[in-house]
């Protein structure tokens, strides 16, 4: 018998007790229909591996900060780098080329790497995400409100396509994790033997917190049954399957959340400037056809509509078809030469088939390719057109009436792409639209008006816009290439989740709450000292503690200093800044918001410095910037000023031997009027030096 792949629940590798009564399906090599495994979940206790994740997962998770998270997220890719040609290997046998591998392969372990990154530079090393300022909800600031971001309490369940089953998985799993909220995979059957071998590398490096990761390798029968409050799906796949489970009870009044990313008809536009010759057609033209390829075509972002002038159709199908000509060869990957492998499964290929079959009935005429076997190169290096394997050539159709229903609403998921003539950017806009929303669309122009008029009427279409001119051609990551800093999702059609999107994906998986109370509290709940919170001015001068002494609220009220009229004329000598409001005691009278002649800001800024400062050396090893500085009330000669400073936040750094802390500084005058206020930020020992 074939081996059944194994699912990863409770912390354990499982398959069905008995496989000769196992509900199998069987997986086959893209290439050659060999059977490769098979899948079953029969006998699987799905709601117990829900139940493991919301216990086990989220207490193995709850004890770290978002910074030790994000350090294992770095250990993970590491792991997989260093095992990834085995993942290389698996690949090929699910028709992609080395390139194809590599976006899968190497692109998910690029999104473990990046939210590692981005983890540790924009969270704090502790659990909760302050959102914005606080809200002061009473005169005397005894009450306020502050937004912050906690953890979802259940699992998140991520509902994966076959075509990216690494990346797919990983940029669901990485925010996720981020967010200390454990993942139950389910890849889709035809690949899901690479999501499997990639998990198996992440459970036997020994890095996965408890619980953390799941795979469920087959069908999740009940699996929406099992789900409650505080869990939420990540759902990837078609737009007709997607709306079904948002439909379900669980998700329409059982306060679990649904997000998807479904099937688009993504749009590529080239500008009426970009004629035969130019950069950008010749640009647009290669991100075409490697849009046709790429994955064999079978990519959510890929280009379905070339939306160009009426005026260069005949050009651009001349073009692509040369560069398909001259470029692509056809076969199986792990054959010499071979730029295109098959599709996923012979199942997928006949439905490319059929929908360019009902692309035709609505309208379109082949231009580009055939939907006759195409000819491909095999291992063995011999040639043939024996369809065993799921292979089809690029096609290309044109639509001489681009308001065709057929051609903004039946995507053919392979090599595939409709090409749509336009006569004004106005008519180029509504093609656009036809399509009901996308992932992302792409401009091909050098003229910033064309630019500015095309992105003002399909931006609020598209999760992503790009825009491809001879500037960026060779650094652009292309149309097709979600990057997980940006958003990768997009309205109506598309789905209207965001997958990526740096942070704003950890926050999918945290929920927003106002919280109401005194200053106090709010410092105890937020890890942020906010302004009316106790404060501790005995002792050691905080810049001689290390971060194992030192204190949310530890503070310094310095002594005054007064500003002469000499002081504000050496500053502006010295730095050269003879702005009018220092040196012109009519004008600066006049200017509305200046009693006469003041004192520069950044000379308060400068001395407020050398009021605080504890110049031996110690503990504080440097300072490197100022945050969110406003001058508020003008300095004028005979005033003087003095510096409130506070221990704000402290965030130690996970691989360092130091840390940074925030400090909220508030300059005040004689009248206890406050002039300035910013954070100082320095970086801080964790430990005194022997």
């Amino acid at each position: 018998m074939t081996n059944i792949l194994p699912s990863y629940v409770n912390g354990a590798w499982w398959t069905p007790a008995d496989p000769a009564q196992a509900d199998t399906t069987l997986v086959r090599d893209a290439s050659t229909g060999d059977v490769i495994t098979a899948v079953s979940t029969t006998g699987l206790d799905l709601a117990g591996a829900l139940d493991y994740a919301r216990t086990v997962g989220q207490d193995s998770l709850g004890r770290l900060t978002f910074h030790q998270r994000a350090m294992i997220l770095k250990q993970l890719a590491q792991a997989l780098t260093e095992r990834k040609d085995e993942l290389y290997a698996l690949s090929s046998r699910a028709g992609a080329t080395k390139s194809d591998s590599w976006i899968d392969i190497d692109g998910g372990i690029g999104v473990l790497f990046t939210y590692s990154s981005k983890g540790r530079r924009e969270l704090p090393n502790g659990t909760v995400y302050v959102d914005g300022p606080a809200e002061q909800l009473s005169k005397d600031g005894s009450f306020l409100g502050q937004h912050v971001y906690t953890r979802l309490s259940g699992v998140a369940v991520q509902i994966n396509a076959f075509n990216f089953p690494v990346w797919g998985a990983l940029e669901k799993f990485a925010p996720a994790f981020l967010a200390g909220v454990p993942s139950l995979i389910k890849p889709a059957t035809p690949t899901g033997y690479l999501a499997e071998a990639f998990v198996r590398i992440l459970v036997e490096s020994g890095l996965l917190p408890e619980g953390s990761l799941q795979l469920v390798s087959g069908a999740v029968p009940g699996l929406f049954e099992s789900l409650r409050l505080g869990d939420l799906v990540g759902f990837t796949g078609s737009a007709s399957t997607a709306e079904r489970l948002r439909a379900h009870d669980s998700v329409q009044t059982g306060g679990v959340r649904f997000t998807s990313e479904t099937d688009s008809i993504n749009a590529s536009v080239l500008g009426p400037d970009a004629v035969a010759g130019t950069p950008e057609f010749d640009a647009y033209v290669k991100q075409l056809v490697a849009e046709l390829t790429a994955k064999s075509g079978q990519k959510c972002t890929a280009i379905r509509r070339a939306i160009v002038p009426d005026a260069a159709v005949d050009d651009l199908v001349s073009a692509v078809r040369a560069r398909i000509d001259e470029r692509v060869v056809i076969g199986d990957p792990r054959a010499e030469g071979v730029t295109m492998g098959p599709l996923a499964s012979v199942e997928q290929r006949d439905e490319v088939l059929r929908q360019v079959e009902r692309l035709r009935a609505g309208g379109g005429e082949v231009v580009i390719g055939s939907t006759d076997a195409p000819s491909v190169r095999r291992a063995d290096g011999s040639e043939s057109a024996d369809q065993s394997g799921a292979f089809v050539a690029p096609i290309v159709l044109r639509f001489a009436d681009n308001t065709a229903s057929a051609a903004h609403t039946i995507e053919a998921f392979g090599p595939v792409a409709s090409i749509l003539g336009y006569g004004s950017t106005a008519e180029a806009i509504a093609t656009v639209a036809r399509g009901d929303g996308s992932l992302v669309t792409s401009i091909a122009t050098h003229d910033p008006q064309v630019a500015v008029e095309l992105v003002g009427g399909i931006a609020a279409l598209n999760g992503r816009v790009l825009i491809l001119d001879r500037d960026d051609a060779r650094t652009s990551t292309g149309h097709g290439s979600p990057v997980p800093h940006l958003v990768h999702g997009g309205p109506g059609r598309a789905g209207g989740g965001e997958e990526l999107g740096g942070i704003r994906a950890v926050l999918h998986h945290m929920q927003r709450t106002a919280v109401q109370g005194s200053p106090d509290m709010l410092t105890a709940i937020t890890g942020v000292w906010h302004t009316g919170a106790a404060v501790k001015t005995a002792g050691a001068h905080p810049f001689r503690k290390s971060l194992a002494e030192l204190r949310i609220g530890d503070s310094v009220h310095s002594e005054s200093r007064t500003v002469t009229l000499d002081d504000i004329e050496q500053f502006a000598k010295f730095t050269g800044d003879t702005f009018y409001a220092h040196m012109d005691e009519e004008a600066a009278a006049a200017n509305p918001f200046f009693p006469g002649r003041v004192a520069h800001g950044y000379l308060l800024v400068s001395w407020a410095a050398g009021l605080f400062v504890d110049p031996a050396p110690g503990p504080v090893l440097a300072n490197y910037g100022l945050e969110n500085l406003r001058f508020i009330t003008p300095v004028s000669p005979g005033d003087s000023i003095r510096i409130d400073l506070t221990a704000k936040q402290i965030s130690p750094r996970e691989t360092d031997e130091y840390g940074e802390v925030r400090w909220d500084a508030v300059i005040r005058n004689q009248n206890d009027e406050t002039v300035a206020t910013y954070d100082v930020l320095t970086l801080v020992a964790k430990e005194l030096a022997a």
